[in-house]
């Protein structure tokens, strides 16, 4: 369990189940209360087929393509780091992502399933924490499972937004993503140094 706890972290961080909730609010504000079930069921279900996809094929793609797995976890942990600051010192992902709401006509799928719940940090996160030469079968499905349980997380809080907005505001989705924003910049460099010691033989 204790292996799981920082796979999960980094989901959490990436995923941002609780910024997402004011990005779903504002989709949302115009739909009855059923729609808004309806639309956070779709888009985390969505979300869920994005990455697994990413999960199955990502790896095998990048093998296609000759590149080789350190290089993509030095460029992934690089994209994760410059994700990271844009959480930390840039408009947090509910302040960005309610831009687009106003010209969003199917919002399960933009802006909430992809970018808002499946985005960047999280197909890489998806990659990179199931990578086969590092990772077993077994391991590789718990991953999968721990992903799928803060996605699970994040449709929880959009079917209960209403209180949860009441509870933290816009303010604190915000403080809490740039948090999470710290968490995701450690995991970064973590990532990238990783790569390079995998890379040069060190």
């Amino acid at each position: 369990m204790g292996s799981l706890l920082p796979t999960f972290i980094v989901f959490f961080a990436v995923i941002d189940p609780i910024g997402t909730v004011p990005v779903f609010v504002a989709v949302t504000q115009q739909h009855s209360a059923k729609d808004k079930r309806r639309i956070a069921v779709r888009a985390s279900l969505i979300a869920a087929c994005v990455l697994l996809f990413f999960v199955v094929a990502g790896e095998p793609i990048l093998t296609a393509m000759n590149i080789p797995l350190e290089a993509f976890e030095i460029a992934g942990g690089i994209i994760l780091f410059l994700f990271a600051i844009s959480m930390i010192f840039g408009e947090s992902k509910p302040e960005e992502e309610v831009k687009l709401v106003r010209e969003a006509h199917e919002t399960a799928i933009f802006p909430l399933a992809v970018p808002s719940i499946a985005g960047p940090g999280a197909m890489l996160a998806a990659v990179l924490q199931t990578e086969n030469q590092r990772f077993g079968l077994v391991e590789q499905v718990q991953t999968t499972a721990v992903m799928f349980s803060v996605l699970l997380i994040a449709m929880l809080l959009m079917l209960a937004s209403s209180h949860v907005q009441r509870l933290i505001g816009d303010s604190g989705a915000s403080i809490i993503s740039r948090v999470m924003g710290m968490i995701l910049a450690a995991t970064a460099v973590t990532s990238i140094l990783g790569g390079i010691r995998g890379y040069f033989g060190l």
